[in-house]
């Protein structure tokens, strides 16, 4: 099934662009609240994954040495249509992904929830998510959980976004 759009994918991806964050190396900050995601949600992977255009980029990815996928099997492409956190138990009894190569060959997702990356002005470019190949469900405390999580992400790339526009006027 093809990765599904915004009805303002052009200005998503302009405010996506604006970050400076894709194909950037690892930080600390991002990795760290991977791990805390996968610890405290007992699933062996976690990523910071924020969607392009063409494709979903991970700056944060635990569990995994993969740092992108085509958008076309995105999971959190689905996962950025809602303000709120995308849980599929079972990604072989949902329709959306029951055909999906990360489902049907590796990583072989049975479990995924996604809380979208939610920008100060409201646009969704990306999630923080967890994964994992055994079949599960979240209570509704540890989707406020992962959403805490993915409010911290926002909360580094906006002081990341900051420093790099201080740097640029100091710069000029």
């Amino acid at each position: 099934m093809p990765s599904p759009f915004l009805a303002n994918e052009a200005q998503r991806l302009a405010v996506l662009e604006s970050y400076k964050i894709l194909d950037t190396d690892c930080e600390q900050q991002f990795d760290r609240i991977a791990r805390l995601a996968s610890a405290a949600l007992q699933c062996p992977i976690s990523l910071v994954s924020f969607v392009d255009r063409d494709r979903q980029w991970f700056k944060a990815h635990l569990g995994i040495t993969e740092r992108q996928t085509h958008r076309d099997v995105s999971f959190c492409s689905h996962a950025i249509l809602s303000e709120e956190v995308l849980v599929v138990p079972d990604a072989t009894a949902d329709a959306r992904f029951a055909g999906n190569a990360l489902v049907t060959d590796g990583p072989k997702i049975r479990f995924y929830a996604g809380a979208p990356l939610i920008t100060p002005d409201g646009f969704r470019i990306g999630t923080l998510c967890v994964i994992d190949s055994n079949t599960r469900d979240l209570l509704p405390g540890q989707r406020a959980l992962l959403s805490d999580l993915a409010a911290l992400v926002m909360d580094a790339l906006e002081f990341r976004h900051l420093k790099t526009a201080q740097a640029l006027s100091v710069a000029a």
